[in-house]
């Protein structure tokens, strides 16, 4: 186990997260996930329930003195975003996390943590495991494949949650309560490829653009952050006019997750290498931050001009000559890719008229494949609904244009602020008294699975929360010990004075 001894009173806590951790539960992959919570339910005889979709509902009954108060939801979700880092030894879909202490932080060795939504497990596990003197009815419910859609809150049963007040632990900012989110939806494009015969006169070439800060597409969006998608795209663009072809292409993996790097193989002369890499020195020059604004905007959002070396200081590119594949792109298909590339938007949209510096619309740019067809996948946000259909109409145009096929998937409706909420003052009340300070109450533009509770059940009153959590879906993410203790604290007291 983690030495976590100087925080001895929070042993279970941790102990609960290194033992899911050790199930791989990347999005799509949460069935052992979900045996493990069923298990769990059983072995201390209580109450669960368990769907086709691996969605797990635990209840546990009030405690003493507790049984006339409303009943309390922890609510989080059983996936997390399986990112690794190149050349790491790891199956994800096989093998669990090897987790380690770093200082203050809680991380995991070469991959992503799952804090997104690991913490959500471990305080719901607490509770249910007995580690809390104090609560009323309590009900954990945990949902499936929320990274790639929120597809376990829309699969999931209304009559399988009993609670009104429900706390989601879906958040990465201690002291900031969520009241409101944006909606979104995943789009996909899908370009037929033909191929030819490789020119077995040319040599072939690996290109890996990589080290891009990433990060979630909800959250990091307006952050001025370069897709590597977007950008191998840009670069292949400004080299036109030479003679290459590509033969494959990918990058990103998942739609929510901004790209850190993106590689292709391409079939070229002796002299590609060099050219490229002073394409790259060109595009490095330019505006970082490229959405589809007016410049008026665009200046907005990057105030000071900074370039792509600037906002993505460890961006570089590897070069490597490979086999020579048995085929490449025809040159109408090698076109009509990088045209797709480059047309297709990524990035803020539209920020709110309303709030100040929210995003109101964006898109990400996530996945990437190349094979047989070029596949493409989005994340589409807005808290407008007839903005997100407006974009997502536009993404439809581009692919239309280009002889693409365009869907849709995983729609989820946007999560209103409610001017009254019994939850939130209580909330706002305990933290006031434990801290002497008034906590941050936002509403944000990253989708949370409350949008789809309020939807099914609109009686229900949420309010969102969550310890420090940094870089999440990034390999780089890491978890606040301290700030994951401080609010199981919080937690505990809320669930006193509800």
């Amino acid at each position: 186990m983690i030495d976590v001894s100087d925080y001895r009173k929070y042993e279970a806590l941790f102990r609960h997260f290194e033992a899911f951790s050790a199930i791989p539960h990347g999005s799509g992959n949460t069935s052992a996930i979900a045996d493990f919570f069923v298990e769990f339910a059983r072995a201390r005889g209580l109450e669960y329930y368990r769907d086709g979709a691996n969605n797990v509902v635990i209840r546990k009954p009030a405690t003493k003195g507790y049984e006339d108060r409303p009943a309390v939801i922890f609510q989080g979700h059983l996936d997390m975003v399986a990112e690794k880092k190149t050349g790491a030894q790891i199956d994800m879909e096989r093998e669990g996390l090897s987790l380690y202490r770093d200082g203050d932080f809680l991380r995991a060795r070469d991959t992503t943590l799952g804090g997104d939504d690991g913490v959500a497990l471990a305080y719901a596990m607490a509770v249910l495991d007995g580690e809390v003197e104090a609560h009323p009815d309590f009900e954990a419910v945990f949902t499936s494949d929320e990274e790639i859609g929120l597809l376990g809150a829309v699969a999931l049963s209304p009559d399988a949650v009993k609670g009104r007040l429900l706390i989601n632990i879906d958040s990465d900012e201690e002291g900031v309560f969520t009241v409101g989110c944006a909606g979104g939806v995943r789009s996909d494009i899908s370009l037929p490829l033909e191929y030819e015969e490789a020119d077995k006169s040319k040599k072939a070439y690996r290109v890996r653009l990589y080290g891009f800060k990433g990060g979630h597409s909800g959250v990091e969006i307006d952050k001025g952050r370069a897709n590597a998608v977007k950008v191998l795209g840009e670069l292949f663009n400004m080299s036109a006019t030479e003679d290459w072809r590509i033969a494959t292409m990918s990058g990103g993996n998942a739609d929510n997750a901004i790209p850190r790097e993106c590689s292709a193989v391409v079939i070229a002369g002796e002299d590609f290498p060099e050219k490229f890499r002073t394409v790259l020195e060109r595009r490095k020059a330019m505006f970082a931050v490229m959405p589809d604004l007016p410049h008026t905007e665009l200046r907005k959002m990057d105030k000071t001009g900074r370039t792509l070396r600037d906002i993505e200081p460890s961006c570089d590119i590897e070069i490597e000559e490979v086999a020579l594949p048995a085929r490449m792109l025809t040159d109408g298909s090698h076109s009509r890719l990088i045209s797709l590339l480059i047309l297709l938007p990524s990035g803020v949209i539209a920020m709110s008229r309303a709030l100040p510096d929210l995003v109101e619309t964006s898109l990400n740019l996530g996945i990437l494949r190349v094979g047989e067809r070029a596949e493409v996948s989005f994340s589409v946000r807005s808290a407008v609904g007839a903005e997100k259909k407006k974009l997502c109409a536009r993404l439809s145009e581009i692919a239309a244009g280009l002889g693409a096929e365009y869907g849709e998937r995983g729609e989820y409706p946007a999560w209103e602020y409610r001017e009254s909420s019994h939850l939130r003052d209580v909330m706002v009340d305990v933290y006031e008294k434990m801290y002497a300070k008034k906590p941050k109450v936002v509403t944000i533009h990253a989708g949370l699975e409350c949008g789809i509770f309020t939807e099914k059940l609109p009686d229900i009153d949420c309010v969102s929360i969550g310890p420090d959590n940094f870089d999440i879906h990034t390999t780089e993410e890491r978890l606040s010990i301290p700030s994951f203790v401080r609010v199981w604290e919080y937690l505990k007291e809320v669930l006193r004075n509800i």
